[in-house]
């Protein structure tokens, strides 16, 4: 059974950084596409980033050229760089696979004034 297990979320300042892992667990997982979606409270869950099995990646508007999503395949891993963090970026922080349609826990971002 695939999991994804989400780390590296907390508080950080406007204008600071973060870096979120996504781990891929499983017998025989290899990690593939992966979308980073965050959530708050009241509104639905909207995509971030995503990567492509082939290294591909997209960014939502407000996040381009602040966040960076990569993937290490050998530790089953993909990172979401945060930087230049703003109070609208706190949310809760999910990695999905779209191939096996898996959720990890997710991870809180709180971003202060």
């Amino acid at each position: 059974q695939v999991q994804l297990v989400e780390s590296g979320g907390g508080l950080v300042q406007a204008g600071g950084s973060l870096r979120l892992s996504c781990v891929a667990s499983g017998s025989t997982f290899k990690i593939g596409a992966i979308g980073w979606y965050r959530q708050v409270p009241g509104k639905a869950r909207g995509l971030v980033a995503s990567i492509s099995a082939s290294g591909l990646t997209t960014y939502e508007d407000s996040v381009r050229g602040r966040f960076t999503i990569s993937k290490d395949n050998a530790r089953n891993t993909v990172y979401l760089q945060m930087n230049s963090l703003r109070p609208e970026d706190t949310a809760v922080y999910y990695c999905y696979d779209p191939m096996r349609g898996t959720w990890g826990q997710g991870t809180q971002v709180t971003v202060s004034p």
